[in-house]
């Protein structure tokens, strides 16, 4: 134990998990994100099962299960306000898209980076309705691991702006 109060090594220790899962897979590559398999599924499984007693220890009550879920919780809104205020943080822990085709020629350096062959980015292609890369604009590997594909099937609309409601005005 790294400190004399339980409650408080609880809470020192889930957020050491956290931050470590966090940075754990931003180092594996984003591309784990975009769809689980069932590899990934156990995975996730297992090193929630793994992290859990190196985050409550010993103390199996109730109050030291709910103080680790609210560390987690608090630390999470915590650095989603961060990410959302501060543009380098969100760098830093999300990254950057990275382009993998442009008008049709592939980004093989960004692809390396990426960790993306070129029979996943097929994939990824024909799930967008694409046959051939020569058919693509813009591919490009988000933040969140999806690839986002602007091709020549591709057509324009315009999108409404997002505004927020407002409140109607009350009559009297």
């Amino acid at each position: 134990m790294l400190f004399h109060n339980t409650y408080l090594n609880i809470f020192v220790s889930a957020l050491s998990v956290y931050i470590f899962i966090i940075a754990a897979i931003r180092i594996t590559g984003r591309k784990e994100l975009s769809q689980l398999s069932v590899i990934d599924l156990v995975f996730i499984l297992l090193i929630s099962n793994a992290v859990q007693n190196a985050m409550v220890g010993p103390d199996t009550t109730l109050l030291g299960g709910l103080l680790a879920a609210a560390t987690l919780f608090a630390a999470n809104f915590i650095l989603k306000e961060l990410i959302f205020h501060f543009k380098k943080v969100d760098k830093i822990i999300q990254g950057q898209e990275l382009m993998l085709v442009y008008e049709g020629v592939l980004n093989k350096e960004n692809m390396r980076k990426a960790r993306i062959s070129t029979e996943e980015l097929g994939e990824a292609l024909r799930e967008h309705g694409v046959s051939d890369v020569s058919q693509v604009n813009l591919a490009v590997l988000e933040v969140d691991g999806n690839i986002s594909v602007l091709s020549e099937n591709y057509q324009t609309r315009t999108v409404k702006k997002y505004e927020p409601r407002r409140r109607a005005k009350r009559r009297k």
